[in-house]
């Protein structure tokens, strides 16, 4: 990643509530690199948003150090650190023309009006809002809005952004768009962003790596492609998009892999990937990697069960398979060539995958372990690939 643009040491913070201390985040190290596009991923109350006000100076930690480039921010008030915010609600002054909301810090600066005009105009180009410049706030859209609150943070040339959900307000088609946008705009500028989100859909969109959180601890962290594709606990594979979690009891272990085997042609088998091997697994597949059929297809990993229900999505259909112990198997069909239904409701049929889809997953507490170690992204609870 080269240059630490952020660093997060040993950074906890608890609150006093109701006569109890509550630990709103357990001890945390992360690095984020000069130029990367960095996002906090995770429920409401896991601590994201906490972490994001800590590194602005809105609160000050209960132990840990927070390193800007290196120097320690811990103490130093919000308004002296090099950093600037976008909020969900903006905050744009409404009596003010969308030109002077830009246009505010670096006034407050004293520079010269010429140089105000020249980097103010800069901006209304990146974020294409050139000619609305004397509009007030009220006469703009919410995507519109959001773009002048970005504009007023980078006109002032932080060496970073934090962004607390900014995209929050806007309908899913606008919320989609600026979703683009803002990496292009991020791209352009070369600054550090670190946004908060609880939607994992823009996370995964945007970001160049992900921390998801949990109970005020890191999961997991890794590219966008990491934590999807190879998620590390029961958690992130089932908060990070849709996932299917199967138990299973290993029968045998060899070359590096377990095999749950339950007779009748039914089995699953299980890349360990430098995990150890044990008795009781907990293997997590996503719905996209599971194909149907309708006799055994003779795949690493095959199930049999009764189509409990289908649903028609569009791109996809999803059919939801019971299997004799009680799981609940989703596949996405994809309706690619053909939107007819493969199975119907009642249906005996086989679920599959390929065993390199298959994902053991590790406790939570030994991966959080692990993050906090410094142990490269990915490797954590034994997840790369």
């Amino acid at each position: 990643m080269g240059e630490q643009a952020i660093e997060l040491i040993g950074v906890a913070k608890q609150f006093s509530a109701a006569e109890e201390n509550v630990q709103a985040v357990e001890r945390v190290d992360l690095s984020i690199g000069s130029g990367e596009f960095f996002s906090l991923l995770g429920p409401s109350g896991c601590g994201k948003t906490t972490t994001l006000r800590m590194i602005a100076g809105f609160e000050e930690p209960t132990q840990g150090q927070i390193l800007l480039y290196g120097v320690d921010q811990v103490g130093v008030p919000a308004n002296n650190r090099d950093l600037n915010m976008v909020f969900q609600s903006y905050a744009l002054f409404p009596h003010m023309t969308v030109f002077d909301n830009v246009a505010f810090g670096l006034r407050r600066k004293k520079l010269p009006k010429a140089e105000i005009a020249e980097r103010v105009n800069t901006m209304f180009e990146l974020v294409d809002l050139k000619g609305r410049e004397k509009r007030r706030p009220r006469e703009m859209s919410g995507g519109q809005q959001q773009r002048v609150a970005l504009a007023r943070a980078l006109v002032n040339r932080p060496r970073a952004l934090l962004l607390d959900e900014p995209l929050g307000a806007l309908d899913l088609k606008l919320r989609q768009s600026m979703q683009l946008e803002l990496k292009r705009n991020q791209r352009e500028v070369g600054i550090t962003f670190v946004y908060v989100t609880h939607d994992q859909g823009e996370a995964l969109t945007m970001s160049d790596r992900i921390a998801v959180m949990n109970a005020g601890h890191v999961e997991q962290l890794g590219s966008p492609r990491e934590v999807y594709e190879s998620p590390a606990t029961r958690f992130v594979a089932d908060f990070i998009g849709t996932s299917n979690l199967v138990e299973l009891t290993a029968t045998s272990t060899t070359a590096g892999e377990s095999v749950a085997d339950r007779g009748a042609q039914q089995r699953i088998v299980v890349p360990l990937r430098g995990q150890q091997a044990r008795d009781r697994l907990v293997v997590a597949v996503r719905p996209e990697k599971v194909g149907l059929a309708t006799a055994p297809p003779g795949a690493d990993c095959q199930l049999s069960g009764r189509v409990e229900e289908v649903v028609y999505q569009g791109t996809f259909t999803a059919y939801t398979v019971q299997t004799a112990p009680g799981e609940h198997i989703v596949c996405h069909w994809q309706n690619a060539t053909d939107s007819s239904d493969v199975a119907a409701v009642g249906d005996t049929v086989w679920v599959s995958w390929a065993k390199e889809h298959s994902y053991l997953l590790e406790d939570p507490g030994k991966v959080a372990a692990a993050v906090s170690a410094g142990v490269p992204a990915g490797v954590a609870g034994g997840a790369s690939k």
